[in-house]
């Protein structure tokens, strides 16, 4: 079941993908991805790109895929470590939410964190 969702988010890709956003297996492992996220203009993360790595469950879409910057990033929900914290990855989750709509939803992260759910505390508090 996760891996033919997989397959069929990858080739809805070139209709739902936001142009800001990439994503694609590595290699032949279709359970993990690398994603590029473009830096949001009129942020402090402009003319930045971000890279990411996802990894799916075997449980997907029923549980959700875990996103981690693999790029170093300042933002108070994203620690040292590179996890996200967006309910929607968590609690929140639906098997109707799909990578690219998580993606935009970093995105929009990016321009609009919140600072009242911090993964980094010390830098929330700037």
């Amino acid at each position: 079941m996760a891996l033919k969702r997989i397959y069929k988010e990858l080739l809805d890709f070139s209709l739902t993908l936001p142009p800001q956003c990439s994503a694609g297996p590595v290699g032949e492992d279709m359970f993990h991805w690398q994603a590029t996220i473009k830096g949001p203009n009129d942020s402090p993360y402009q003319g930045g790109v971000f890279f990411l790595k996802i990894q799916f469950p075997p449980s997907y879409p029923y549980k959700p895929p875990k996103f981690t910057f693999t790029t170093r990033i300042y933002h108070p929900n994203i620690n040292r470590s590179g996890s996200v914290s967006l309910v929607i990855l968590g609690p929140e989750w639906l098997p109707t939410l799909t990578i690219s709509k998580v993606l935009l939803t970093i995105y929009t992260l990016l321009c609009d964190p919140s600072p009242e759910d911090p993964l980094a505390p010390k830098i929330a508090k700037f």
